[in-house]
């Protein structure tokens, strides 16, 4: 009866295991535009690279706008799916 529990208990790991692992590779699914340049399921940091600038928000997460380049400083604006924001400040944009 041991031996039986320590397998099953072994094989729910594995299992809990395999399963989490797929997820911490985690990117939004749509497209993310700014200044009219697209990004299919993005994830990360991407950079602003002229003013007036837009961010167009199509994926199903987030997007952070942020003050600072490479996603530093202060979070300027939170773009929601399906919304755009413009802006004549921010310096980069971050999405999950």
């Amino acid at each position: 009866m041991t031996r039986t529990a320590k397998a099953l208990g072994a094989f729910a790991a594995a299992a809990a295991l395999a399963l989490a692992v797929p997820g911490s590779a985690y990117a939004a699914e749509g497209v993310l535009v700014i200044n009219g340049q697209a990004y299919e399921n993005p994830s990360g940091c991407y950079s602003v690279d002229w003013f007036p600038s837009s961010v167009g928000n199509h994926t199903d997460a987030i997007a952070e706008v942020h003050s600072g380049p490479d996603c530093s400083g202060p979070v300027e604006w939170l773009v929601y799916p399906g919304e755009t924001y413009h802006t004549e400040t921010a310096q980069s944009v971050f999405i999950l």
